[in-house]
Formats: structure tokens, sequence, C-alpha cells
């Protein structure tokens, strides 16, 4: 099956995919909408570049309960990272700094996070048990993540079948990164500590666009509640990808759902890719206990190389390292994902690792055009004995990062001799991903001790229960049996005015065409006239409407009288375009006729279509466009 060739994205079919074995899954992260942070009574949602202070710390790993490291805080502590956290005062406390005991878990972000579990279906846990997950990117400077798991199970809706969840956990957010150069790595501090959600699937999803529908549900389903945060940033995904004898790899902090699916393509295609890359080395003769490397300082023999980069590192007094790959010729050209090759998965462990941010990183003798001069490949490659199907690496740096640098390129290429290192990786812009991290283990796991457990009582559940929204997916079938629009179908069934458009239609009797174009669409154009949408709540659309329905304004006066009250900030009798009398419609319509005689540019085809456009301009909303028409075609005798 290795023999299949992935398409170009928009090629690919559901049947390719099978082919492959393509399986994914989500962890999708959502804020809450809450006034105070998580584990302290910092007020949560202040963001903010500014900052009164920094504060430098290192990470250091810790033993898991077992007595074991976790292979990823052990990666993250070879890189010896400076981190740098900026903090102020009115968003970060002594506790985020690991100064203070956390206080008792947040009750407003402990029922939102109830509240969503109903939704979706799942089994609320009868104790809230705190534990700590160790992060060593420097992203929680405490060095861990409190989180505790609030429900297991559930499922939602999707096409025709559901799809199932593992778990839900509740857990404080991170910091944000600013930047990343080198040994330093700084961080912002102000979302630190902020409660979210963490939902995860089983690996359910065939394809890359289901992922991306999948999530779009889940996101749907925590906006419906209205209790939570929107706006970038507010929710994340991690996507796990695999395919038929391949292994577990998360992209992590996806924040475009519509960038899922090319992402989710490309990782299903470096896994193929990787697959055949150790088939090819399989059969040269080199598996994991075949495999040979080694690497040598080459500084002397590149002191006048025309390669700029190696030139400045040298004059910085900084040395240069060859890795001889043994047998791996042309390998590191080979593809991975779309215009990508094997040679990024290295210089992505030398970036990450040691820290040799600046790029190029590496070059290599499989590509060795524009580097090197080939008298200085051919002194290198006889210096460090390599043949004809060897492979050499150049990676250059101070000495104990040039040091690293090679031994990453050793590690990561004997990987491909085993096939797929399982790894988190970050989404790139060109829909591609990177190296960021090795996939945590279990090891990064531990109770935390500062706080009790916490029980979840029936009485809570049930009055949290009893006040549930509708689910979307019954919502949805509710709009389609009123042949609503597919867009206001998806749209309004997470909106805040769900419950609005239901009161109009089943109370106040306001057709549901009509509701459903004035609650969602109208706002969207008042929006872009630069006007407070805000001020549109749900009395004053209660009051337009009854307006309306009394015969007051007339049908196409609703998105004036909604415009204006925007435009004052306010609900007033005076917004509303009072309903024009049938003598006023009628001299309205004359005027226009004399209007349109008078312009003797207007092409005849065209001249009912102009006259329609001038008496509804002059009317602006004080008439229903039917009636105009109506009036029209029964005077259609008279010459224009």
């Amino acid at each position: 099956m290795l023999d299949f060739e992935f398409k170009p994205f928009d090629e690919m079919t559901p049947e390719d995919y099978a082919k492959v074995g393509f399986k994914s899954g989500l962890e999708v992260h959502q804020q809450l909408l809450t006034e105070k942070k998580l584990f302290c009574r910092c007020p949560a949602g202040k963001y903010s570049h500014d900052y009164d202070a920094e504060i430098l710390r290192h990470m250091r790993p810790t033993l898991s309960e077992l007595g074991e490291y976790d292979g990823t805080a052990l990666m993250e502590f070879k890189t010896k990272k400076n981190i740098i956290y900026r903090i102020h005062h009115d968003s970060v406390c002594t506790y985020e700094m690991d100064d203070t005991p956390p206080f008792e878990i947040n009750d407003d972000a402990l029922d939102i996070a109830i509240e969503i579990a109903l939704l979706i279906d799942a089994t609320v846990v009868d104790e809230i048990h705190i534990a700590r997950k160790q992060y060593l990117d420097g992203s929680i400077p405490t060095g861990f993540q409190r989180t505790a798991i609030t429900c297991v199970g559930g499922k939602i809706p999707y096409k025709d079948r559901s799809i199932n969840l593992i778990q839900m956990s509740i857990e404080e957010d991170s910091c944000r990164e600013i930047s990343d150069i080198g040994h330093m790595r700084v961080y912002i501090a102000d979302r630190l500590g902020m409660p979210l959600i963490e939902t995860v699937t089983h690996p359910e999803m065939k394809t890359p666009q289901e992922v991306a529908e999948v999530n779009d549900i889940l996101r749907r389903i925590a906006r419906s509640t209205g209790k939570v945060r929107t706006g970038i940033g507010t929710g994340r995904e991690d996507v796990n990808v695999s395919v038929d004898g391949g292994t577990r790899v998360e992209i992590k902090g996806v924040s475009k759902i519509k960038s899922i699916p090319l992402l989710t393509y490309n990782e299903a295609m470096r896994q193929w890719n990787l697959l055949r890359l150790r088939e090819e080395l399989k059969s040269r003769g080199i598996d994991e206990d075949s495999f040979s490397a080694e690497y040598h300082d080459v500084t002397k023999l590149l002191r006048k190389t025309r390669f700029q980069p190696i030139n400045d590192a040298i004059a910085e007094g900084k040395i240069v390292n060859c890795v001889k790959l043994s047998g791996y010729r042309n390998l590191l050209n080979w593809q991975t994902q779309t215009d990508t090759y094997f040679s990024k998965e290295i210089s992505d462990r030398v970036r990450v690792v040691a820290c040799l941010t600046t790029l190029p990183n590496i070059i290599h003798s499989d590509s060795p055009s524009e580097t090197v001069s080939s008298s200085s490949w051919s002194k290198v490659k006889k210096f460090v004995n390599a043949g004809d199907n060897d492979t050499i690496v150049l990676v250059w740096g101070d000495e104990t990062d040039a040091e690293t640098g090679a031994n990453e390129v050793i590690i990561r290429a004997r990987e491909a001799a085993n096939g797929i290192p399982p790894e988190t990786r970050q989404a790139l812009s060109d829909g591609t991903n990177g190296f960021e991290r090795i996939l945590p283990g279990p090891e990064r796991m531990y109770p935390d001790t500062d706080l009790p457990p916490k029980v979840l009582n029936v009485e809570r559940i049930a009055k949290i229960n009893s006040q549930l929204p509708k689910k979307i997916w019954d919502r949805e079938n509710w709009y389609r049996e009123l042949q609503l629009p597919e867009d206001i179908v998806i749209g309004l069934a997470y909106s805040d005015k769900a419950e609005l458009f239901e009161k109009l239609v089943k109370i106040l009797k306001v057709p549901a065409m009509l509701a459903g174009v004035a609650l969602m669409n109208y706002p969207k154009r008042i929006k872009k006239a630069g006007l407070n949408i805000y001020a549109l709540d749900a009395v004053v659309y209660e009051k337009v409407f009854n307006a309306y329905l009394e015969g007051r304004l007339a049908k196409d006066g609703i998105y004036y009288a909604l415009k204006n009250i925007a435009k004052d900030g306010k609900f007033s009798m005076a917004a509303i375009p009072v309903k024009c009398t049938d003598d006023e419609l009628e001299r309205t319509i004359e005027e226009a006729r004399i209007e349109v005689k008078l312009t003797e540019i207007i092409k005849p085809e065209k001249t009912e279509m102009v006259l329609f456009g001038i008496i509804m301009n002059n009317l602006r909303g004080r008439a229903s466009g039917i009636d105009v028409k109506k009036y029209l075609n029964e005077n259609n005798s008279e010459e224009v």
C-alpha cells in the first residue's frame, strides 16, 4: 500500500484517505466567560502588552509519582532557555508566580464546564480532583498547569453517525508567547490562569474536512451557552493525526478552524512519506541497529568559505560541525509535506533543541548548490571519510549549540529508520507544520497536593440541567422545518438571539423568515456601517416588531428602524419610520415618475428598475417593496 502517491489537496477524495488509513481526533480548548481567573481572584480577560516588571526563570524537570521523567520535559531542559515573563499588576498576582497557594477552583467556571458537559451528553464526575500537568516550555511560570477532569464520555451527532468524546477537563490558560530567539523566550502573562475547558474526541474523523466540521460543532455548542469568550485566541485546537503504520502526532494550537483541512492533509502526507522513507532505508540495509553516524569539527576547513552564514559564524568565534550520515545519499531531499523535505525535519530539531533559530541553520551535500564551494565540500567529505553513498550535514554555532545541533541531526536521522516519532508540531501559515517538541507522556501528570477534592452534588448538577439551552441540533432541525436559509440555520442555532427568535415566532407570531433575517443579517449590515449593534437588545427587537405587527412600521422599515436605534445608541419612537399612507405612497410614486421622465440617459428597459429604486430611496423604509411593486403593476398602463 505504500506505493500510494498523495494527490494535490483539492484532488484528494474520501476513498484516498481511506487507502492511507487517515484518522484524526481533536482537543478543543475554549476560554470561559468569567470575571475572575480559575485559581486566584485576579480579573480575567484583561489583555494588554503593557507590563510593570519582568521575571526571569529557568525550567527544570521533576519526577512523576513513579519516579520517572517526562521525555518532553527532558527535551525542553536541553534547550537551556532563559524564560522572561512580562507581568502587569492589573492581571497577575503572586499565585501565578507560584509564590502564593491557590484559591479553591472558581465555581462560576466550574458551572459553565458542567453545563457544556451536559450539552454533549457526558457523565459528570462525582468529585473534582486537581492534577498538575508539567510544562517546561515556559508557557506557565510554575512549570505546571492545574487541570481537572469534569466529565467523561459523551457524544455529538454528525452526518449519519455520532462522534464519541473521551473527556472534558477544566484548566488554567497559559501565557502568550511574544518571541523565541536563540536561548531567550519571552511571554506576556495577561491571559495566564484564565479558565478554559479542553474537550477531547475519539479519533473518529476520516477526512481532513470532517475534522474541521466536528470542531465547528463543538465550537457552536460552547457558544450556544453565551458563557464563553469569543474573538481571536479564545478558542484553540490541538489536532491529532495518524495513518496506517504511523503514530499519533499532535498539531498544537491551531487558531482557525478553516486551516485544519490543509494542516491535517499535510500531516497525513508527512507520515505516509516518512513510512516510505523508512522502507527506502530498509532497502539500503539501514535500520535502528545498523544506523551509523558521527560528527567532526570542520571549522578550520571552512575558514575561507564563500557561504556567508558560515563565514560570519567563524568570524564570531563559532564552530562548524559536520555530521556524516552513512548511506543517506539524497534522502534529505525526500519529500515529506507540500514543498517540504526531510531536511526541514532535521533543521526544525536543530532550531528548537539547539536554539539555532537563525535560518539556514544547516546545509547538506544533497543540495550543495549556492552554499559552500564544490572544492570545500570535497575537502570536508575527505576529512570525515564520507563515501559516495553518504550525506554530510553542516551545522554551526557556539561550541555547546553546535554540539547539541550535531547530536540532534543524528537523533532525527536515526528516528527515520524507525518511521514516525511521536511529536507535538506547530501549525504554520502555509498549511504545513514544523517540529515543536516530542509528544508528552503520562509521566508529566501528578496530583496537586495544594487543593482538596471537590464534591459535585446531585442538586448542583440538577439545577444546571434545568436551565440548559436547547441543543443546537434540535434548534437546527426546527429552523429547517421553517425553511430558513442554511446560513441563518447554522448561525442562529448557537447565537444569543436563539431564544429571542423562538419568542418572536411562537408568541408574537412574527414570520420566521422575517425574524431570522432581522436577527442575523440586519446586524451585520448595520455593523458594516460602523454603528453600535450592541444597542440592539431583545427589548429593542420586541418593540420594533410590535410596531410592525400593529401596522405602524412597514416590513422594509424594520431595517431602517434598527439602523436608527444603533445610530442613536438607544430606542426611541422617533427612530421608527412611520408607515406612509396610501396618499403619500401615490404622491411619492408620481414624483418619481416625473424625475425619471426628466432623465434622458436611462435606457428604456431599465426604466422600471430605476423608478422602483428612486421610490424606495425616497420612502426610506416607510413602505414595503411589495406594496410599491403592487401599485406599479396596477398602474403600469400609465406612461413613464
